[in-house]
C-alpha cells in the first residue's frame, strides 16, 4: 500500500511538473509538425504565456525566417463586443509601430458563428520588410484568439519585391486563413493553471496520505 501511495504521489508530481513547464497541453514529437497551411507543414518553435510561433522546416531561427505562423489567445475576450475591441488595440498598436495598413475587414455575425476580423498589414524595417495578415476569431469555449500568418523578405529597398509577392499571393492568403477551419489552438495559460491545479493536490496532502 505504501509503494502504491508513494508512486501514485510521483505521478502526479510529474505531471504537475510536465503542466507547469509545457508550452501546450500536448507537446508534439519534434518530427511531426504541429499542422499544415496553404501545404506547408509548420512545426511549434516557442512559447511565452498566449502567444505561439510555429515556422516551416529549415526556418527554425527565429530571427531570420521567412514565413511563420503566429497564434495569439486573449482570455479576456470572452465575447464578439471584447473581441473587437481587441482588434482595434491590435490595429492601433500596427499603426504605432508605423505599419502600413493593407486591408481591413469583418465577418458578420451569423446565428451559429460569431463575427470575425481580418487585418493586413506590412512593416518596414532597414533590413527587411515583413506582411502579416491575421484573423481574430472566438474559438470553442469563448475565447478570443489571432492566428496570424507573416512573411519576410530580407534586404534593403526591397519594397518592389513585397509588392511583386503581395500581388501574387495577399488574396490567395486571405482566403486560406480566412477558410481555416481546422486551426490548432492552444489551451489558454488561464486554463492550463486550472488544469494544473485540479490535477496536482498540494504536496502536504499527499504526503499526509
Amino acid at each position: 500500500m505504501k509503494v502504491s501511495v508513494l508512486w501514485t504521489f510521483a505521478l502526479l508530481v510529474g505531471i504537475c511538473a510536465t503542466l507547469a513547464v509545457s508550452p501546450s497541453p500536448s507537446p508534439l514529437p519534434a518530427n511531426k509538425p504541429a499542422f499544415v497551411f496553404r501545404s506547408a507543414a509548420y512545426w511549434h518553435r516557442w512559447s511565452n504565456n498566449d502567444q505561439h510561433e510555429f515556422t516551416p522546416r529549415g526556418q527554425e531561427d527565429l530571427q531570420k525566417w521567412s514565413d511563420m505562423v503566429t497564434i495569439n489567445l486573449y482570455p479576456d475576450a470572452r465575447d464578439g463586443d471584447a473581441l473587437a475591441t481587441t482588434v482595434n488595440a491590435v490595429l492601433g498598436n500596427y499603426k504605432n509601430h508605423q505599419a502600413t495598413v493593407l486591408k481591413t475587414d469583418s465577418v458578420p455575425r451569423t446565428p451559429d458563428r460569431p463575427a470575425e476580423h481580418y487585418i493586413a498589414v506590412v512593416f518596414g524595417q532597414p533590413h527587411f520588410i515583413e506582411a502579416a495578415f491575421a484573423r481574430f476569431k472566438l474559438v470553442e469555449g469563448g475565447t478570443g484568439c489571432s492566428i496570424v500568418y507573416s512573411h519576410r523578405i530580407y534586404g534593403e529597398k526591397v519594397g518592389d519585391q513585397m509588392s511583386t509577392w503581395l500581388k501574387a499571393n495577399g488574396p490567395a492568403l486571405e482566403k486560406a486563413l480566412m477558410s481555416w477551419s481546422d486551426v490548432p489552438v492552444p489551451v489558454p495559460t488561464s486554463r492550463r493553471t486550472v488544469l494544473t491545479s485540479a490535477l496536482c493536490p498540494p504536496l502536504i496532502s499527499a504526503f499526509s496520505l
